[in-house]
């Protein structure tokens, strides 16, 4: 089913960035996923984790349960903790591409109907309809891309984008 008209610009950011995310996350050990710039910044396995978080908040506004045990470490507001907390960066890649995938099918499964009816309280919409508030998390999601590409040029690795 193709995905309706309302959502498809986030549909393409969603797949753009789940691209550049792999290639990003690509090569780096166990370490250097967990390093900071700072005290307060977080590292990769957290941004990347927030990123499945958001993935799967975006499938239950659309109606589609997809979770793993250790998300809400990664929650909106949620503080570093220490790393042996977190899973192993495997398992978030591993689960970037599972929630890649179930993403997209609930996105193909949203109706037209069902993306205009109002957002969800508490999470922004560009328009205050549901499709809004997708386009919005994929917005979100693209910040944190950027964040990520920061990060991986500071642990010294090339870029990604040329």
């Amino acid at each position: 089913m193709p995905i309706a008209e309302r959502i498809s610009t986030a549909a393409s950011s969603f797949e753009r960035n789940d691209s550049v995310l792999s290639k990003c996350f690509d090569g780096l050990s166990e370490e250097e996923w967990l390093r900071q710039p700072g005290e307060s910044s977080n590292h990769l396995l957290w941004i990347a984790g927030h990123v499945v978080w958001a993935r799967s908040a975006v499938m239950r506004i659309l109606g589609t349960e997809w979770t793993k045990p250790w998300l809400p470490l990664f929650a909106r507001g949620a503080k570093l903790e220490d790393a042996a907390q977190y899973p192993k960066a495997k398992e978030v890649t591993t689960a970037l591409a599972e929630s890649a995938t179930a993403l997209k099918a609930a996105m193909e499964a949203a109706s037209a109907e069902t993306l205009a009816v109002p957002g969800p309280q508490g999470i922004p919409s560009i328009d205050g309809t549901l499709g809004g508030t997708v386009f919005f998390l994929a917005f979100h999601e693209t910040g944190h891309v950027g964040q990520v590409m920061y990060l991986r040029t500071w642990l010294g690795k090339p870029g990604v984008m040329g």
